[in-house]
């Protein structure tokens, strides 16, 4: 069930009113209500897959009590060490084995090994399904537990209380990626406000209806697709603007449905924390990685970065440090050598950059001044669009074919028009709106009369349908 359809609308029409009818006087019906509806929005993908994320649930929860109830700190670690292991292995599963068969055929191939008895097992792992949103449910699952063993937090009252939480719909499929220490207190005893904060509901989920359908939507369909499809049929041109839209495209799409899940969120009466915060606006990788995908990038940092060692140490174990985080971060978001490749070029920009951020303090080097921030940004707007070109293409030789197209300067441009370079100069422009820089539109917007509010919702959704292409494309990170 994607959010922008009739399918959702619908849905959310009901959860919202009775959600609100139950919550106010009857929190155990609200709850098995609101978990009911959270399993059923997951089902409608594939009801399959419900009992995973049931089996998730009671198994986590499980690990939770039972590390707090004890006492013995083997016994803490064990129940620490058994909970990791299943949602890295639940994770290793669904979403790795498929590519780990490829590689054991490829080096076998290689060594020229005999694979026959073992066609039927790697012909099975070919065929496993991923589920939607596992990456982002599991590692919560996984923070849960590890907060718990850290003492940050106890255990929720119940298992329902945990359930919900881990399959809570606004943001299941794909993210924000919500601790268990900020959601779980607001499920266990809801305190919802005296007034939903509808303005700012809105607002949030008029922009990422704007940016999902009109700006990614359009630029996937008019560029981004088929310079990626066929980048030997283009120049330079096409593939250069090709990157640079897919780099907007992300952007938008991925912002949309966190601004959404917060919207939703909203009018449910929950809070939600930013995930977005204007990240190509970014002066140094370090601070793009503090402004995109926040709660991706903070649980690196909380459960491998700072487990690992962090910056404590000598200078080449902090590099050795975020090299292994961003590896990882790469291989979370797919199986796939690209996607390794893409990390690792975010492990050694930071550590470059760290580097030569060192050297010019010590010589007492202060870049200053306006002219020398908007170098910085289009500075780590082209390494990052360099890294989105790996997360993109498909196979190493498909992204250095693309590369290869950069030098083609004499084929004229036939996908670069008018609106493609718009929508991407719009699409930048977003970042304006990302997080609290809103906050006098919301304002102004809550002052308006009812009536009012309801006719320039429908305005606004009027242009969106109007502007965007026909249909609705699955959001990017549904397939992680």
């Amino acid at each position: 069930m994607i959010f922008p359809t009739t399918d959702f609308a619908i849905f959310f029409l009901i959860v919202f009113f009775v959600s609100w009818a139950l919550i106010r006087r009857h929190t155990g019906p609200w709850k098995l209500f609101m978990l009911a509806a959270s399993w059923f929005f997951y089902g409608y993908w594939d009801w399959r897959f419900i009992a995973l994320l049931a089996g998730s649930s009671a198994f986590n929860h499980a690990m939770a009590v039972g590390i707090h109830r004890s006492r013995n700190p083997h016994v803490r670690r064990l129940l620490l060490t058994l909970g990791v292991a299943f949602n890295v292995a639940s994770i290793g599963f669904f979403k790795y084995s498929r590519f780990l068969a490829e590689q054991v055929v490829a080096v076998c191939g290689w060594m020229q090994f005999d694979l026959d008895a073992w066609f039927p097992v790697l012909d099975y792992l070919g065929q496993v399904i991923l589920p939607v949103g596992i990456s982002f449910f599991t590692f919560q699952a996984m923070s849960y537990v590890i907060d718990v063993y850290r003492r940050v937090m106890p255990p929720a009252d119940s298992f329902i209380d945990f359930a919900l939480y881990l399959a809570f719909f606004p943001q299941l499929v794909a993210g924000p990626i919500v601790r268990a220490c900020d959601l779980v207190p607001q499920i266990s005893k809801p305190n919802p406000p005296p007034n939903i904060d509808t303005a700012r509901a809105a607002c949030l989920i008029l922009g990422g209806l704007f940016k999902k359908i009109v700006v990614a939507n359009y630029l996937a369909q008019k560029i981004v697709d088929p310079v990626f499809a066929r980048p030997d049929l283009y120049g330079a041109v096409d593939t250069l603007i090709g990157v640079y839209g897919y780099a907007i495209q992300i952007y938008c799409d991925f912002s949309a449905y966190s601004d959404i899940a917060i919207g939703l969120g909203l009018l449910l009466g929950f809070q939600i924390n930013l995930n977005f915060n204007a990240p190509y606006l970014a002066g140094s990788i370090q601070e793009f990685w503090r402004r995109w995908h926040i709660s991706l990038s903070t649980f690196l940092r909380d459960y491998l970065f700072i487990p690992l060692g962090g910056s404590r140490g000598s200078e080449l174990k902090t590099y050795r440090n975020l090299l292994i985080t961003f590896l990882l971060g790469g291989l979370w978001h797919g199986a796939g050598w690209t996607f390794i490749a893409w990390g690792a070029l975010h492990g050694v920009y930071l550590s470059v950059e760290r580097f030569f951020r060192r050297v010019m303090d010590r010589r007492g080097w202060q870049g200053e001044g306006l002219a020398v921030l908007w170098i910085k940004r289009i500075a780590v707007w082209h390494l990052v669009c360099l890294s989105w070109l790996f997360f993109r293409g498909e196979t190493f030789e498909h992204a250095l074919t693309m590369l290869r197209a950069m030098k083609l300067w004499g084929l004229s441009a036939t996908l670069v028009t008018g609106p493609v370079l718009l929508a991407i100069v719009v699409g930048y422009g977003m970042q304006w709106f990302d997080g609290d820089r809103a906050q006098r539109i919301w304002n102004a917007f809550g002052r308006l009369p009812v009536v009012v509010q309801g006719i320039v919702t429908a305005l606004i959704l009027t242009v969106i349908l109007a502007l965007g292409p026909k249909g609705v494309a699955p959001f990017i990170y549904f397939q992680f």
